[in-house]
């Protein structure tokens, strides 16, 4: 499943956290290796490494039990320069089909360089006006975008240099896609607000929406054993909120609109399993 010399890169980033950023890289990472997909990952936050770490998890739990799983190659960015991160990224996307980057929940010039330099940007977003702040402001009375927000900017300058590459050297746009994490406890009224600013702001700004993970025990309960929603053979029964959960996680990654070889239509493994 090779379409491009260099892997395509997606870059999962928000500056605050708690967003379920990880847990979204990390089910979107294993999706694409089930897909049969060449994936490498890099975590940009050597503190928590949480995306990091849940891959060991399932690298030990495959060992452990004597299974197979799909997973990514996965690595850890301790370095102090940008020359060090881009020096990683060129050696772990050897030979890949995507590169992934998890960045850390706060500003930080590495996170802000792979952004800058992502072909997919994803940014997880919790249905609230606290993190809708990230990319934009509102009016307190009226609840219309007053402006974009210092990140909003950040990426609409990149967008915007990216674009002149694009025409230069045939490189491809940035799409930017802000992902509805956590959707289910929000009030209708709060719902409408949040809808037509965040309609309002992606006309203004250039980024598409998708629906994302809703809040879920299941993602915390399974961070120990590095298994995901897509290794149904090795979760045991499944309830009805986890088979609602996986077709959650269906919609996002068809959502994302990731490029495959040409003339093959992925076949998502978990769309096979109901």
């Amino acid at each position: 499943m090779s379409f491009h010399p260099a892997p395509h890169r997606i870059v999962f980033a928000n500056e605050k956290g708690g967003t379920g950023k990880s847990t979204t890289a990390v089910h979107i990472a294993i999706a694409l290796a089930y897909q049969g997909a060449r994936v490498a990952a890099i975590d940009l936050d050597p503190r928590q490494r949480t995306f990091h770490r849940y891959l060991e998890n399932r690298a030990e739990t495959a060992k452990r039990r004597e299974i197979d799983l799909p997973t990514a190659k996965f690595a850890v960015f301790e370095g102090s320069t940008i020359e060090e991160l881009d020096a990683l990224a060129g050696a772990m996307g050897e030979g890949m089909d995507y590169l992934i980057f998890d960045t850390p929940g706060r500003d930080d010039e590495f996170a802000r360089h792979a952004a800058i330099g992502a072909d997919t940007l994803v940014t997880p977003l919790n249905d609230s006006f606290v993190d809708f702040d990230l990319i934009g402001q509102v009016d307190a009375e009226t609840f219309k975008v007053r402006r974009r927000s210092f990140y909003a900017e950040l990426i609409w300058d990149a967008r915007k240099t990216r674009a002149m590459a694009t025409i230069r050297d045939s490189k491809r746009e940035m799409d930017w896609v802000v992902v509805r994490n956590r959707t289910q406890h929000v009030e209708a009224r709060n719902m409408r607000r949040l809808n037509n600013a965040l309609t309002e702001l992606s006309r203004r700004v250039g980024f598409r929406i998708a629906n994302g993970l809703s809040e879920r025990v299941i993602y915390r309960e399974l961070f120990p054993s590095g298994l995901t929603l897509l290794d149904k053979g090795h979760l045991g029964e499944l309830g009805t909120s986890h088979l609602v959960a996986r077709q959650e996680l269906r919609q996002l990654v068809a959502g994302l609109n990731l490029p495959t070889s040409v003339g093959r239509e992925p076949k998502l493994q978990l769309a096979a399993q109901g």
